[in-house]
């Protein structure tokens, strides 16, 4: 399934190999997408390649190349996977064979410390708001845990959405890669993608119409990572 910023660009793409014969430059990919900078289309194009819908050639000015389309632009259905459903109201219905219990998997009460913006940073995490029950196998690794509600679409494509709770374990520190809460300045609390440039931090979004911000080290304390997501229907 592809995001809908990597289905436009699909598209304009593909409508301008076929008006022109030739891709559009980076530069008009971004104006027609209205990002604030190349390095999203960068990304976008990096995420349709790993899902082959396009081809980058070596050696070549403006080198893509379009392999496929998805149904939503005319491209023909895939199939080879059927979803097997159980119905919930039969008492005799089929279970999978590992199904257990809500009792039986241990769950557990987190405190819910308000909201993390997965955006635009917003204020530093101040109390507890309530607690919300969450399955014993997403408390991994030592340290304590705690959830927060995420506010905002900056990690879309790590597929955080607006009003996902996220598990966090207390950690001062991370690696490169990790999605962490990260606390800039001592005023704001962010959820990023978190990368050490020599002696800065990059704090990098899960989506192309977010900057990365890079901040002195200073200025950014690891306040947990994430281990788990629950999302309500």
């Amino acid at each position: 399934m592809l995001t809908k910023k990597q289905l436009d660009l699909l598209n304009f793409i593909h409508k301008r190999v076929q008006r022109d014969g030739v891709p559009p430059s980076f530069d008009e990919m971004k104006e027609a997408l209205d990002l604030r900078s190349k390095s999203g289309i960068h990304r976008l194009i990096t995420a349709l390649e790993e899902r082959g819908f396009i081809r980058r050639l070596a050696h070549r000015a403006r080198a893509l190349e379009i392999v496929k389309l998805p149904e939503a632009l005319g491209g023909e259905a895939t199939h080879g996977f059927t979803p097997r459903v159980i119905d919930g109201e039969k008492p005799d219905a089929p279970q999978p064979a590992n199904a257990q219990p809500v009792e039986a998997v241990g769950a557990m009460e987190l405190p819910v410390m308000g909201r993390i913006a997965a955006g635009v940073p917003i204020e530093a995490i101040a109390h507890v708001s309530h607690k919300v029950a969450v399955p014993g196998a997403m408390i991994s690794g030592k340290g304590e845990h705690y959830a927060l509600e995420v506010k905002g679409d900056s990690m879309i494509e790590a597929g955080i959405n607006d009003g996902d709770v996220v598990v966090i374990r207390e950690t001062s520190t991370a690696d490169n890669g990790d999605i962490v809460v990260a606390l800039v300045e001592d005023q704001e609390a962010t959820l990023k993608k978190f990368y050490r440039r020599g002696n800065a931090i990059a704090l990098e979004a899960a989506n192309p119409a977010y900057e990365t911000r890079v901040l002195p080290e200073d200025q950014v304390k690891v306040q947990g990572r994430l281990v788990g997501l629950i999302r309500t229907y």
